[in-house]
């Protein structure tokens, strides 16, 4: 049985930068078991799977080791398959999925633009074992669904190298760092680490900023920021706060196209 795969590089204009998602459009929904299967084969911190339902794709995203609730590069990387290599042409492209119902559009520059659900971090009591797994003492630490956890500078987060075992112990899918960036065009910096997800470090996660947003747009005063995700690869993200959604804007390319080979 021969399934057909994509995988994209997103929030990124060039092959080899942003986040690499692997794609595969199925005509019906294999089990579970499978999905998991090709995600692990693939290694990459996402594999995106979607069947169209009519008037919008079911889609479903997981890591090597879990099906996950939200994955933002993965839903641009879907998007960009649908628009740029199936010759979708709708000007919505609409998701089903765990987290509700998603949309992406392009915006006047060209950019994909996802529609996604806001996540305001909390006040969170952040146990030792975070700053040990961190490598560093993070000056507050919030929730959402994930840990974040804010520095004082850019250079804080760039100089962090976590003990990934150790970052297991924190009760959550992964944890942010995050600071005010240092060039004058970019508003804040993060990384995002998810060992418990079978990810040491996510180069570029966009579903991180459903809950970075909205922290610095109360901390900014302003509701449109431009991002920097400073992991190897890097990757640039383009965010606006409306009320409960968060839309990313970013680029994507294409890296590789050809069939997976399934048992019958």
């Amino acid at each position: 049985m021969k399934q057909a795969i994509y995988q994209v590089d997103a929030f990124t204009s060039a092959v080899f930068g942003g986040n690499p998602a692997a794609v595969c459009p199925l005509e019906a929904w294999l089990d579970s078991a499978t999905l998991q299967a090709i995600a692990a084969e693939n290694n990459l911190s996402e594999t995106a799977f979607f069947v169209d339902g009519g008037d919008a794709y079911h889609l479903r995203w997981f890591t090597p080791q879990v099906e996950v609730d939200l994955c933002g590069h993965a839903t641009l990387a879907s998007a960009f398959v649908l628009s740029e290599c199936l010759g979708v042409t709708r000007e919505a492209l609409e998701f089903e999925t765990a987290s509700g119902r998603l949309r992406v559009t392009r915006d006047s520059e060209g950019r994909f633009v996802l529609d996604l659900p806001a996540r305001a971090p909390a006040p969170w009591e952040a146990p030792p074992a975070l700053a040990a797994g961190l490598g560093g003492e993070p000056e507050q630490v919030l929730m959402a669904r994930d840990c974040l956890a804010l520095f004082g500078s850019e250079r804080e987060v760039r100089q962090l190298a976590p003990d990934s075992e150790a970052l297991k112990a924190i009760d959550c899918l992964g944890v942010i760092v995050s600071a005010p960036g240092d060039a004058a065009d970019v508003d804040f910096v993060s990384r995002f680490f998810a060992p418990r997800a079978g990810i040491a470090e996510d180069p570029v996660t966009g579903s991180a900023h459903c809950t970075l947003t909205p922290y610095w747009a109360k901390r900014l005063g302003k509701n449109r920021l431009a991002a920097r995700q400073v992991s190897a690869r890097g990757g640039e993200l383009f965010c606006e706060l409306r009320d409960d959604r968060v839309l990313v804007a970013g680029e994507a390319r294409l890296y590789m196209e050809g069939s997976l080979t399934l048992p019958d």
